[in-house]
Formats: C-alpha cells, structure tokens, sequence
C-alpha cells in the first residue's frame, strides 16, 4: 500500500510540474514601448545591409491615413534599422486592405526578433490599423509579426521577441520531464517488485 502512495506522489509531482509551466506561457501581443531614443540607432559595425518591409494594412482600417508612419527593427545585438517617414499621401501609402513594400538600408541585423512602428497624426483611437509587418532581411528568414490592431498616436508600439525563449529550449524542457518521469516511475516499480 505504501508503494502505491510513493508511486501516486510522484506522478502528482511531475503532473503539477507540466501544469505550471503551461500556465508560465504569455501570449504575445504588440505593446506600447516605454522610451525609445531614435538617436541611439547606430550602426554597431562597418557593413550595411538592405532589407525589404511589406506591410499589409487592415481592411478594417480607415480607407486611407494622412497620418505619418515611422518603423523600427533590429536583433539582440543592439543593430537598429530606422525607417522614418513612410507614408506618402500622394502614392496612397496605407489605404485600406493595401500591401507597401520599402526598402530600407540599415545595420546588418540579423535575427531581425523586435519592431515597433510610430504613428503620428490623429489622436483618435481609429487611426490607421496594420494587419503584419514582414520583414526580409540580412542572412536570415523572413520575419512577419501580426498587429491587427489600430497603433495608438505617438507612441513607438509593436514586439520585443528577443529575450523570448526558443522553441527547443521548451521542447527539451518537455524531455527533461519525461526522462525524470521514466526514471521516477523505474524506480518506483523497482522498489514494488
């Protein structure tokens, strides 16, 4: 009987292990960034690159924006790319259920893993609304991140994923339980039998 409880314990325990870590997950969404200092984007070495910027903007956005729209991306690395002053009322930049591609030259980062985008114009909340911003960069793949979402007026706003963990990090952690299981469980029938 008191093997069957150490055996129950133990499975408890690695079951309460998964459960916590599931609930460690945090959705990612754009945000407001705090403080953004433009004048610090630099080059960090001597090679520039290009990049290719589609972004795709919502059908549920206004059918088009006198706003002006700026953007910012780069690596953990510190390399910045500044693209100020996309928008361009006389070309229809940014009309409704619309894709702009830019080319922007800037510091070789790579991978690209946070942008914001800075909206001035209207301050109301209805302002113009991106569905993604993908990015083809320098010696790596195409980056997309998804807005969907109206960008509040003046203020930088988008993803910081560079301190996020990778996915194998997460599937490795997986395995470490399920090794320790196995072993707990091996030990567990060893001492039963």
């Amino acid at each position: 009987m008191m093997k069957m409880v150490l055996f129950l314990f133990c499975f408890a325990s690695v079951l309460t292990l998964s459960v916590s870590e599931s609930k460690s997950v945090v959705s990612l969404k754009p945000h407001a960034l705090d403080s953004f200092d433009v004048g610090y984007i630099q080059m960090k070495g001597e090679q520039n690159c290009s990049y290719l910027v589609r972004i795709e903007t919502s059908c549920s956005s206004p059918k088009f924006t006198s706003d002006e729209i700026s953007i910012a991306f780069g690596d953990a690395s510190g390399n910045q790319v500044y693209g100020p002053r996309l928008d361009d009322p006389v070309s229809r930049t940014f009309e409704q259920c619309s894709s702009d591609s830019f080319q922007i030259d800037g510091p070789c980062a790579s991978p690209i893993c946070y942008v914001y985008l800075y909206r001035s114009g209207s301050s109301d909340n209805k302002g113009w609304k991106p569905e993604n911003v993908k990015i083809y960069g320098f010696n790596a793949d195409p980056v997309t991140f998804t807005f969907n979402t109206s960008i509040p007026s003046d203020t930088w706003y988008g993803y910081n994923l560079c301190d996020t963990p990778a996915p194998s990090s997460s599937i490795q952690l997986s395995i470490q339980k399920w090794v320790l299981f196995v072993m707990v469980l091996g030990s567990v029938f060893s001492i039963w039998m």
